[in-house]
């Protein structure tokens, strides 16, 4: 009878892990929802992982797309929504927030492009700044479109850059050549 109860327990609990959207993922104890809601579309996770710098660990990543993708490319290129999740390990002032997407940006794109997305970067910098001081639990949720990026804080809309390439140059912060974080790149793409 223990037996037929212990195979019982372990074939139900192997369905509720197998079955799919049915759990979340945990990564660093952060839960990572396995799909979200984006206007009228179902995103997935495609990777999430953790962004650490000299040690420290900053936030949990978490990249939502339409199609899974395990390439920079496939991702970069989706015509559809894609979103990416920063939830806050830390606290972290807008300066150092700001700063290191703009880094990002720098060690990713070409001078002409950089000169080409100034007043883009600009615009994301008054957005990041405008945001201030974020604290250890907060959510920062940029959304990725055709017609360019939207920036949230705890489901706060921030602010908006127009320009569907500056969204596909802010990708590259994360997945680009020279990311962030290569752990973390690889773990965005489902590595």
């Amino acid at each position: 009878m223990i037996q037929k109860t212990r195979l019982v327990r372990a074939a139900l609990l192997a369905a509720l892990i197998a079955a799919p959207g049915l759990h979340a993922a945990e990564v660093a104890g952060v839960r990572v929802d396995e799909r979200i809601r984006f206007g009228g579309s179902e995103l997935l996770l495609n990777g999430a992982g953790v962004r650490s710098k000299l040690f420290v660990k900053v936030y949990v990543g978490a990249l939502y797309v339409g199609q899974k993708a395990s390439t920079t490319a496939a991702v970069i290129d989706q015509n559809g929504p894609r979103r990416m999740v920063m939830r806050l390990l830390r606290d972290m002032d807008a300066d150092t927030l700001h700063g290191a997407l703009d880094e990002g940006l720098r060690n990713n794109l070409g001078a002409a492009e950089l000169a080409d997305m100034k007043p883009q970067a600009d615009q994301l910098a008054a957005i990041m700044k405008g945001i201030g001081k974020v604290r250890e639990g907060d959510s920062i949720a940029i959304d990725f479109a055709a017609e360019g990026i939207a920036v949230t804080l705890n489901g706060d809309n921030k602010g908006r850059v127009a320009g569907g390439s500056f969204a596909r140059a802010l990708l590259k912060v994360w997945l680009g050549d020279k990311p962030a974080d290569a752990s973390l790149k690889k773990a965005l793409l489902g590595g």
